[in-house]
């Protein structure tokens, strides 16, 4: 949320601006510094996996981006809107370009799942109510669910059909940026790497920017472009999943070049020969 209050002008966007933006951000908890001099820009139409070690800052980071904690130091931008001093109009009109999946989902447990989609429409359009119904259901179709979960309620879903259904909320005002928390944790293998091509499929066919937070190393080697590495409280490579792993960073070599790490390149290497 922007500060109460706000009413700085705004200089007029660039429409090429990257999505992300962030310049040397400093975040900190009291005497804690979480990031220090955190720089990170992510392009258009490209999916990006975030990964670090417990307490590296990620899920912080995604907060500050989205506006649940406010910068330290630094600045953040989305589509070439510093966040910081945007107004409550300028906030509310970039906040409709962007999506959310949460990690636990994040749905309203008294709602069906219509009517969790629904939610933004309501919110930040004045749309019909037959409308905002249609697309409520055809938001939920594109997530994969099947036509019955819509009159669900979240308590009646499968973990793997909780996620979906985060997901069609987060597609709900055709957002160019979708953030993922976790997208997979939880799933079993065969439901993470469903989830991974609806991801695939929905960034390639909606022109998504995807900003992705995982531990899940099928998932980066299987869909991403890039892959930030947020370690000593910064971001210490972004690079394609393939070159971090000659880096010389002791914890991209812990992970990348572990046993799960040569698991999942080995995976990916295997289904890239069959197809």
């Amino acid at each position: 949320m922007p500060p109460a209050g706000t009413t700085a002008p705004q200089a007029v966007p660039d429409d090429s601006a990257p999505p992300i933006e962030i310049d040397s951000l400093v975040s900190r908890f009291g005497d804690n510094v979480i990031h220090d001099g955190l720089s990170l820009t992510v392009e258009r139409g490209e999916v990006l996996g975030v990964v670090g070690g417990s307490g590296s800052g990620k899920s912080v980071l995604l907060n500050t981006i989205i506006g649940l904690k406010t910068p330290d130091e630094g600045t953040v931008k989305l589509f070439g809107h510093d966040m910081r001093i945007a107004d409550r109009r300028r906030w509310s009109a970039v906040e409709r370009r962007w999506g959310v999946l949460f990690q636990q989902g994040a749905l309203f447990s008294n709602l069906t799942v219509r009517e969790n989609v629904a939610a933004p429409l309501i919110e930040h359009t004045r749309l019909p109510k037959r409308e905002i119904q249609e697309l409520a259901e055809l938001k939920i179709a594109l997530s994969g669910l099947p036509p019955r979960a819509a009159d669900l309620k979240p308590a009646e879903l499968s973990g793997g059909m909780r996620k979906r259904a985060g997901l069609a909320r987060a597609l709900a005002l055709d957002p160019e940026l979708l953030f993922l928390d976790e997208p997979t944790a939880g799933l079993d293998p065969i439901g993470a790497a469903a989830f991974d091509t609806l991801i695939k499929d929905l960034s390639d066919s909606l022109d998504l920017t995807v900003f992705m937070i995982t531990h899940d190393l099928d998932s980066l080697y299987a869909i991403t472009d890039r892959v930030a590495v947020i370690a000593d409280k910064t971001v210490v490579a972004i690079a394609p999943v393939r070159e971090l792993e000659s880096s010389d960073h002791p914890w991209i070599k812990e992970y990348f070049l572990g046993p799960r790490g040569r698991a999942a390149a080995g995976r990916t290497t295997t289904t890239a020969r069959t197809l």
